[in-house]
């Protein structure tokens, strides 16, 4: 086993630990990012109003399995997602530095924003699919519906249906939108994390190996994370959950977003998405530390034993 994939699937575990334990804001965050989809506030049916409301709600009328819909469909996405960020993350930066600086251990951080931007790029083109999936079956609801409805059994059912219907291009539907929050997101969450890490252990004289460093880095790093990478989260959510051609692209869900809903549109659900990445970037980073720790034993047995 080489050491990019002993990191892929260092970063895959991790990613999975913190899903499930965030997975319920996740549903939460998708319902207020669909509702009054397209319609002005005053015409808008407020069903979910808040974080701990919406979560009250779903459960009241969903249960538990709909507060978790989508959720294998997010393990398999967030597996291949952080899986290449966490994985590729430092080889592309061993890489780049080494090319414009003929020496791996420089830290600049044009360099870092690219790595973290090319690793995330990848793996939201690949797992793009799954996060479609995830998103319908978040986002249906037969008791509190909010934007289209989509009636899938499970993840495999949505799977046949959208490739029966629209094909290859139906399942790569908004790759373009999950390309662009995720290199926002994926561009400042290691940096920041790697940053406030160094920051913390030069000024304050933290342990860099001490969990309580990994969980102080991991919470500035999942705060600028949330504020960067919100408006196109709404934007890819709208376009995952869509049925025919309601948005063409990017700009033009951006636009008619702001033209009918406002600005402040492309925030909503912004306080479920701070209560899900703030505990998913601690949960994932501090994880991370930990399978890394464990592949580098493995493979150092496989290889050296």
């Amino acid at each position: 086993m080489s050491t990019k994939i002993g990191g892929f699937f260092a970063g895959g575990v991790a990613a999975c630990g913190a899903v499930t334990v965030t997975h319920p804001f996740e549903t939460v965050k998708t319902r207020l990012q669909l509702q009054g989809e397209l319609a002005a506030k005053s015409e808008t049916k407020r069903l979910y109003t808040g974080v701990f409301q919406g979560v009250r709600v779903i459960v009241a009328n969903e249960g538990l399995r709909g507060l978790f819909a989508g959720l294998g469909a997010a393990y398999c996405y967030q597996t291949l997602l952080n899986g290449c960020r966490l994985g590729f993350y430092e080889p592309i930066r061993v890489l780049i530095s080494n090319t414009t600086h003929g020496n791996s251990t420089v830290q600049h951080p044009l360099i870092n924003l690219a790595s973290g931007a090319s690793s995330g790029i990848l793996g939201a083109a690949i797992g793009s699919p799954f996060f479609l999936v995830k998103t319908r079956l978040q986002s249906y609801s037969p008791f509190l519906p909010v934007g289209t409805q989509h009636k899938y059994k499970n993840a495999i059912h949505g799977f046949r249906s959208i490739w029966g219907q629209e094909g290859l291009k139906g399942l790569y539907r908004g790759v373009g939108a999950a390309m662009v929050r995720t290199g926002f997101g994926s561009s400042v969450q290691l940096p920041t994390y790697y940053f406030a890490k160094r920051r913390l252990e030069k000024h304050i004289g933290m342990d860099p190996n001490s969990p309580t460093t990994h969980l102080a880095s991991s919470a500035i790093s999942g705060f600028v994370v949330c504020c960067v990478m919100h408006p196109p989260d709404t934007v890819m959510s709208r376009m995952y959950n869509q049925t025919g051609n309601l948005y063409s692209g990017i700009w033009d869900c951006l636009s008619k977003t702001i033209r009918t809903e406002g600005l402040l549109a492309v925030y909503k659900g912004y306080f479920a998405h701070l209560a899900r990445i703030l505990p998913h970037t601690i949960l994932t980073l501090t994880f991370a530390e930990q399978t890394n720790k464990i592949a580098r034993r493995i493979e150092q047995r496989l290889f050296l034993d």
